[in-house]
């Protein structure tokens, strides 16, 4: 070996020294998560998950959390996290900005939002909000907000008044509070509240349904990487403890995402409900 590093010149050594030192560097990635959730829930859920795909791939990832659903969109356009896992219309929108490239998403469950009232609510048809104030998480929240308010618009011929309220489970609160005459959240999150509030709502109307919520990477991040981090999250499906971990977020199911899953938002129309922020 001695003799192998005498005859190489200097500067091709010093490159295979740092070459074999950053290889044996673990890498760091950031990972975004759009808060449907509380903060506190949300590294709840997604802390454990990215532990295990640390030791599967070796690479650290940092959890960033965003308070707000505008706020996550905003970091998500300017490609902050190098890793994000987003609403289906966000990963549209960002193919113009930071085109975040698709990797796994849920394959059991589309994505599908609710409209809520109390259990205990005169209300039984979207045709009776009209003029009534709804909770939404967020303008531009997919399932929770834009097909709905859109569906409410195009096939129910109602206006209603929108009030924002930052979480899906706020949104569900409102509603039980009797703060909002209604609420839009989706289908995943509600089925994730306590059994107490979900029997004291009551589901009026549910949107067509789309593909859920893929976990995206900036291409910027290596194929190479890419693969090494969707194959550990499908090898972790495998197990027993991956699959509880996973259905919290919630994924049943996990496979590969493309582009093409998410083409058909385009045709919706949705772009006369998103709400720059």
């Amino acid at each position: 070996m001695n003799a192998i590093l005498k005859a190489l010149p200097t500067t091709l050594i010093f490159a295979w020294l740092l070459g074999s030192a950053a290889a044996a560097e673990p890498r760091s990635f950031t990972v975004g998560v759009v808060p449907q959730f509380e903060v506190n829930t949300l590294h709840a859920v997604w802390r454990p998950i990215l532990d295990l795909v640390e030791q599967q791939t070796g690479y650290k990832f940092r959890l960033r959390g965003a308070t707000t659903i505008p706020a996550f969109e905003r970091e998500l356009r300017k490609g902050a996290f190098d890793f994000a896992y987003m609403n289906p219309y966000d990963l549209v929108m960002t193919q113009q900005s930071a085109a975040y490239v698709p990797m796994v998403r849920d394959q059991e469950q589309p994505l599908a939002g609710v409209l809520v009232v109390r259990k205990d609510s005169a209300i039984t048809r979207p045709e009776e909000l009209d003029g009534r104030e709804i909770a939404f998480p967020a303008p531009n929240a997919l399932g929770a907000s834009m097909q709905m308010r859109q569906e409410l618009t195009d096939d129910f011929r109602v206006t209603v008044k929108p009030r924002y309220v930052q979480t899906h489970d706020s949104v569900y609160l409102n509603v039980l509070l009797g703060e909002s005459d209604a609420g839009g959240g989706v289908r995943k999150t509600l089925d994730q509240q306590p059994p107490q509030y979900r029997e004291s709502l009551r589901v009026i109307h549910t949107t067509r349904p789309v593909a859920p919520h893929p976990f995206c990477a900036l291409p910027a991040i290596s194929t190479e990487v890419r693969e090494a981090v969707a194959g550990a999250l499908l090898r972790i499906a495998e197990t027993d403890e991956g699959k509880q971990l996973l259905a919290r977020v919630p994924i049943n199911r996990i496979g590969r995402a493309t582009l093409d899953d998410y083409r058909p938002l385009l045709d919706m129309g949705l772009d006369r409900f998103f709400v720059e922020q």
